[in-house]
């Protein structure tokens, strides 16, 4: 970012001058940039696309679109700019502002996870999916995308992961087995998902070990599983915490992934090349 700049300040100083009236702009404009086209400053300054086009390319890129691909890759929020937006949000927060609060509240229910993350608890749960035979994920049909998810992430770090979502009655595929012995079910718990105790019971008199994912102040009982993780409570009983949901189980799928070190990464190795393979396939 800041060699852009520096390129924008000599333009703007020995420049021609449609090349000063575009340096200028872009120095003024910088947070605009992400949601500019080489049209609209063009159309901004009088000027052709072209002509913005060439003065792109003078500063070494192809086009906009570059430039905003630089400025994700380069981005770095300064300890001073966070503190500033966070004294901001606070402000805002503290005046009623309906979304400040909401941010504010998502923010603390991240800081609730990243403490869960240090906790003996969250380290077993990982050994837990990192050694099991296999991993079934169980959810309500409501938050089948989740498990989905989770599951494509888990799949970076071991084979043998399932999702699971009780639509035509998949739930038995857990009990079609003479045992659960090595096997673990992850329940990804909500308010719609009433026979997720059932399920629990009835999996643990089968062997498996069962990881539970629900709001701290769920009334499960803890022999109900083998480990629980607590989310946050959800604003209103009537509702669920998905925010905080999505960020839990990616910050599991990637200590597990962490957890597999090498083997993980060789993995990844071997899908990418698989995936440019049927990539390649997929074209002739």
């Amino acid at each position: 970012m800041e060699d852009f700049v520096q390129k924008l300040r000599h333009y703007v100083k020995s420049g021609t001058p449609a090349e000063r009236r575009i340096a200028k702009y872009f120095t003024e404009h910088l947070n605009d940039l992400p949601f500019e086209t080489a049209a609209s400053v063009a159309d901004r300054l009088d000027l052709s696309p072209m002509t913005v086009g060439r003065f792109l390319r003078a500063l070494g890129y192809q086009g906009l679109d570059s430039v905003k691909v630089h400025f994700r890759e380069t981005a770095v929020t300064s300890p001073v700019q966070l503190q500033n937006s966070l004294n901001e949000l606070q402000t805002d927060a503290s005046e009623g502002k309906s979304l400040a609060l909401l941010v504010t509240e998502q923010i603390q229910a991240l800081h609730h996870i990243y403490h869960l993350t240090a906790q003996t608890h969250w380290a077993e749960a990982v050994a837990m999916i990192g050694m099991a035979r296999e991993v079934f994920i169980a959810t309500h049909v409501r938050l089948a995308g989740f498990a989905t998810h989770f599951a494509h992430r888990l799949t970076r770090s071991r084979d043998g992961v399932h999702a699971l979502d009780g639509s035509a009655n998949r739930f038995a595929e857990l009990f079609a087995r003479p045992s659960g012995e090595g096997a673990l079910l992850i329940i990804i718990d909500c308010r719609r998902f009433g026979k997720a105790r059932l399920l629990a019971r009835t999996a643990r008199r089968y062997g498996y070990k069962v990881v539970l994912i629900t709001t701290e102040n769920s009334d499960w009982l803890p022999d109900q599983s083998n480990v629980m993780l607590a989310l946050p409570p959800a604003r209103s009983p009537d509702e669920d915490n998905l925010p905080p949901l999505i960020a839990l189980l990616d910050c599991l799928s990637e200590s597990v992934i962490a957890a597999a070190g090498e083997e993980a990464l060789e993995r990844r190795r071997r899908m990418s090349e698989f995936g440019t393979i049927l990539g390649e396939s997929g074209n002739r």
